[in-house]
Order: structure tokens, then C-alpha cells, then sequence
């Protein structure tokens, strides 16, 4: 009986991961790394304090907003991601910058290196995207070295990203059960719970991204119904609904309003969470 239990559970767990794969691989997501968060990565390679010749994970990697930032700082980078479609918009981002970077497919919650095998391991909007948190969490202190660092950047709750996964959750398939919502990952209280008493010297910080980008709410929706993968596989599950995929429309267009400051164009902040803690050695 165990064993058949073991089996479908990895059998679920295989499936669960290739939807995900397949959800991050829509759309356009290297133009969301590129023209709405770049500063991201470098933010979370200074928070990490990253120097000339560490050995860097870069965790969930997408293109390499951490990656490419942590490489030009000096650093021997590897970047992971479940979804390798990223991986040549990632290669060309590093040639512009004359960087070389190691791109292995990998999943944040198995991750292919043996234990303590690098200084830094961080994540920049992408570890938060792994089901299951705890399994994920257990990862990035396996890898990281005793003494070494774990840098993560995430988006909070109940800022706008995690106002906008809440928004589309009434619309969207139920996820599998154990699954826990990304934006946990933004909460504090969250991501020490997760790495409990085998990390020391947590500092955290919220912060903002602000987007100028759109001319208007209804422009941010529909700019990210077919760039982001979440969001359009959202609307694929609605398409044979007309009414649904109309009142998601005036939910999310209602959601950018609720956030818009601007008076001339639509002005966001985004607000994510930067937490950087030491393995215990």
C-alpha cells in the first residue's frame, strides 16, 4: 500500500510540475524580466552582498535577473529553473553583458547539487512559485554552505502582485492539495517558519517597484494577459466562458485602478519583501 501511495504521489507531483513548466513557458515572460522588473535582480544581488569569486545559486533563475547582475559582479553563477524555454532569452541577456553563467534545468523543490555546495543561494520572484514551501525551503538551506548566504525577493501579500494572484484565485482552476499560495513568501513570519533555527542573522526589508509603463488600467490588463504566465493560463481554464473571462476583465481593470496613483498614465507600486539570512555553521 505504500508503496502504490508513493507511486501516485510522485506520479501527481510530475504532473503538477509540468503544468507549472508549461505555465511559465506562455506568453512573454522574458519581456516582463526586461522592461517591468529589472531592478529587481541587482537589488536582491546587493541585499545578498555578493563579491568577486562566491559560488551563486541562482534559484528558479527564469532569464537571469539575479543571475546576469550577480555574474557581472564577479561571481561563479549557476542558474536553475524548471522551465529551460527560459533559458536562450537568459543566454542572450548574458552575452549583452559579456557574461558567462551555468544554465541547468532543475526544481526548486529537488534541486540536482549535493549539500552545501554554494556561498549564496537566492531566489528573485521565483522560488516563491514552488507548491510546496517547506520543500522548497528545505533546498535552499541544503545547498547553501554553512555561513553562507540565502537571499530571497518576494512579493508581499498584500501588495499588488499578491492582490492580483488573490483576484484571479476565484477564476482559477483549485490548486492540488498541499499547494500553498505564492505570495507567502512575501510574509516574514512565513519564510522564518519555513527556515526555522537553521539560519541566523535574518534582516528583511519591504520595498517598492514602481511601474510608469501603461496608459491606463485597462492597458496594464491587457499588456499582461499575454505576457504572464500565470495570468494567461488563468484565462485559458475561462475559455469557454465569455462571462467569466469578461468579469475577470473588469476585476484585474479594477484591481490596476485601486493601485493607480498616476495622473498622467497609470503609476504602480509594487511592493515585495527582501530577505537575506546566513546558514548556521
Amino acid at each position: 500500500m505504500t508503496s502504490t501511495t508513493s507511486t501516485t504521489d510522485q506520479a501527481a507531483d510530475r504532473a503538477l510540475k509540468a503544468r507549472h513548466r508549461a505555465m511559465w513557458a506562455l506568453g512573454d515572460y522574458p519581456a516582463v524580466a526586461i522592461d517591468v522588473i529589472p531592478e529587481l535582480g541587482p537589488e536582491l544581488v546587493a541585499a545578498a552582498g555578493i563579491r568577486p569569486g562566491d559560488e551563486v545559486l541562482d534559484v528558479a533563475a527564469g532569464t537571469g535577473n539575479a543571475a546576469v547582475p550577480a555574474a557581472l559582479v564577479g561571481a561563479r553563477v549557476t542558474a536553475s529553473d524548471l522551465c529551460p524555454e527560459l533559458f536562450d532569452a537568459g543566454r542572450a541577456f548574458a552575452a549583452r553583458h559579456d557574461v558567462q553563467i551555468e544554465w541547468e534545468e532543475g526544481d526548486a523543490e529537488a534541486l540536482p547539487y549535493e549539500d552545501d555546495s554554494f556561498d549564496v543561494v537566492l531566489s528573485c520572484v521565483g522560488v516563491m512559485f514552488a507548491p510546496h514551501h517547506q520543500q522548497a525551503a528545505d533546498e535552499l538551506v541544503r545547498v547553501c554552505r554553512p555561513g553562507g548566504k540565502i537571499a530571497l525577493l518576494s512579493w508581499v501579500p498584500d501588495g499588488f502582485v499578491g492582490q492580483l494572484f488573490a483576484t484571479m484565485k476565484p477564476y482559477a482552476p483549485p490548486p492540488p492539495p498541499g499547494a500553498q499560495p505564492p505570495p507567502l513568501w512575501g510574509d516574514e513570519t512565513h519564510v522564518r517558519g519555513l527556515l526555522g533555527d537553521r539560519v541566523t542573522d535574518v534582516v528583511t526589508a519591504r520595498q517598492t517597484l514602481t511601474t510608469d509603463l501603461f496608459a491606463s488600467p485597462e492597458q496594464w490588463r491587457d499588456y499582461w494577459k499575454t505576457v504572464y504566465g500565470p495570468t494567461i493560463a488563468v484565462y485559458r481554464s475561462l475559455a469557454d466562458d465569455p462571462g467569466k473571462v469578461a468579469a475577470l476583465d473588469a476585476d484585474l481593470t479594477a484591481l490596476a485602478a485601486r493601485f493607480d496613483r498616476g495622473t498622467d498614465g497609470t503609476v504602480m507600486d509594487w511592493d515585495y519583501l527582501v530577505l537575506t539570512a546566513r546558514k548556521q555553521g
